[in-house]
């Protein structure tokens, strides 16, 4: 009887103040994630849904805003010496770990070393610093070799392997080993006993966390105003599942609708389908040339002829060509960077029976291609489907390895052959922040088992690198650019396929949404 009053009491008060109901479910965010979660270490991993996930939990010394030019985030600021090889960076009061505790600069210097022996751009990095130091509490001390105009940029970066700061006994741990504690000083903590794989990640608001005081929210820079309390990531890789969750109003937003659904969910009168991300997303095919067959590069080259850009988009964006672009070369078609240097291998003729007889006369001898293909996540299963089918079609043996995204991340790991649990290739796409510049390119990068899963031993590139690093001038960064991209076409250390024009759709009381990635700053509920 009691139980059935305290009913009748809660209902009676639901309908009496709906707008106290309604301002309950305001404070929680729903929100579809592109894939499910199962890496938490955002240096660990260059996982999209990783990164995302870190920049939630944990902050950045700079954030690059919506120009692309880095500006101080926990940083208050900084100073340089010694006509630029000396910079002090001073912390923000106020900054705090989840658990109470101060942020200090040795947290930071324990942090960015981490990061540095992970990430192309900050390997670089470390690679002209003499020494990195926290002489007190509050500064960070960089002693570099030579000058580096780019290091905010480097430390603020936007794209995958975010340098995060964490506390100095995290971030002491092995660069490549899996950090799980998620004690971070960011705006959301992560509620580690709410996870379930597969199906829910949750935050809760970061009561402590002090925002910049000044400016105003600009992707990753800015002050990072939380509105919600609450912010739950509910996984369904079906995507008719999620759009017809976002027509009911069960979810708040979808990261990432598959193009088809598109008409479908702009038709929808309670959706707001904003413009897609000029930047979009590469893709591209990536070679493992630690092992055989693919680290031969004639093999490599002879692929060149049977890729069709446009057979790829179509797969991944439909046949609306709004959606995609192709004739794209190693730069996104946005950057300073990009050029039509090369390109005649991608654009000419395609011809997969002149490329078949190059796959013979390159040396294969038939060995295993394996290639992973990511069954839950819809775009890059057509990726890799259509690139199977082009493989095959030229004469590669390939074994396509069916398996969920989280698994694939942990297969691209792996360096070992075929035959041990390795990988030859894999098909996937890259965000146009990532792939913007040589600073930050990570399939440009030719420094052997330093570089991104494929690791490409490519002395050439890396010289050519290294000169657009030092150049002083816009004009002559362009021509550094496009040697390097003359000299990618005969490394190959990856092919482009073309660049997807992708966008989110989300309520239309959903409000502040940034642009760029998902970020859960800034956004609010109406």
């Amino acid at each position: 009887m009691m139980r059935r009053r305290n009913f009748i009491t809660a209902a009676t008060a639901a309908l009496a103040a709906p707008g106290l109901v309604q301002a309950q479910q305001n404070r929680v965010l729903k929100f579809i994630p592109q894939s499910d979660l199962s890496v938490l270490d955002p240096v660990w991993s260059q996982a999209y849904v990783v990164r995302n996930h870190g920049m939630m939990v944990f902050d950045t010394l700079y954030g690059i805003d919506a120009a692309y030019q880095p500006q101080p985030q926990m940083a208050a600021g900084h100073r340089l010496e010694d006509d630029g090889k000396t910079w002090l960076i001073a912390l923000r009061d106020s900054l705090l770990w989840h658990n109470g505790e101060k942020v200090t600069a040795r947290d930071c210097v324990a942090s960015i070393r981490r990061w540095g022996a992970r990430d192309s751009f900050g390997q670089t990095l470390m690679t002209v610093t003499e020494a990195l130091e926290a002489p007190d509490d509050r500064t960070i001390r960089f002693r570099l070799k030579r000058p580096f105009p780019l290091l905010p940029a480097a430390l603020g970066k936007a794209g995958s392997n975010i340098c995060i700061m964490m506390p100095e006994h995290l971030a002491n741990t092995d660069p490549f080993k899996q950090v799980t504690d998620m004690t971070g000083s960011g705006p959301f903590r992560f509620v580690a006993k709410e996870h379930i794989a597969g199906s829910l990640v949750a935050y809760e608001r970061n009561a402590s966390y002090v925002p910049r005081p000044d400016g105003t929210p600009s992707f990753l820079a800015g002050p990072k105003i939380v509105n919600v309390e609450r912010v739950e990531w509910h996984v369904l890789p079906d995507a008719n599942t999620a759009a017809a969750a976002m027509q009911a109003g069960e979810h708040d937003w979808w990261e990432a609708p598959t193009y088809d659904l598109l008409p479908v969910l702009r038709a929808a009168k309670n959706l707001t389908v904003p413009p897609p991300d000029p930047l979009g997303y590469l893709a591209g095919l990536r070679f493992n040339q630690l092992q055989p067959p693919l680290n031969n590069p004639a093999l490599r080259r002879a692929l060149l002829g049977a890729v069709n850009q446009e057979d790829f988009m179509i797969a991944v964006a439909t046949t609306d060509s709004r959606n995609w672009r192709t004739g794209v070369g190693m730069f996104c078609p946005q950057s300073p960077m990009a050029s039509a240097v090369g390109m005649e291998a991608l654009t000419g003729p395609r011809d997969l029976a002149a490329a078949r007889q190059m796959v013979a006369a390159s040396g294969y001898k038939g060995e295993k291609v394996v290639v992973p293909v990511p069954s839950d996540f819809p775009s890059l299963r057509a990726l890799a489907e259509v690139g199977v089918d082009m493989l095959q079609k030229v004469g590669l043996n390939v074994d396509p390895r069916y398996t969920d995204w989280g698994s694939t991340i942990k297969l691209l790991m792996k360096t070992e052959a075929v035959e041990d649990g390795g990988w030859s290739a894999f098909f996937t796409l890259w965000s146009g922040l990532d792939q913007f510049d040589p600073a930050v390119h990570v399939w440009l990068r030719g420094n052997g088992k330093a570089a991104s899963r494929g690791w490409p031993d490519n002395p050439r590139l890396e010289a050519l690198r290294d000169q657009w690093l030092m150049a002083g001038d816009p004009a002559a960064q362009k021509a550094i650019a496009e040697d390097i991209q003359r000299q990618a076409f005969v490394d190959i250390p990856y092919i482009p396929l073309g660049q997807t024009l992708p966008t989110w759709t989300y309520q239309k009381n959903v409000a502040g949404v940034l642009g760029g990635y998902a970020l859960f700053w800034n956004v609010r509920k109406t």
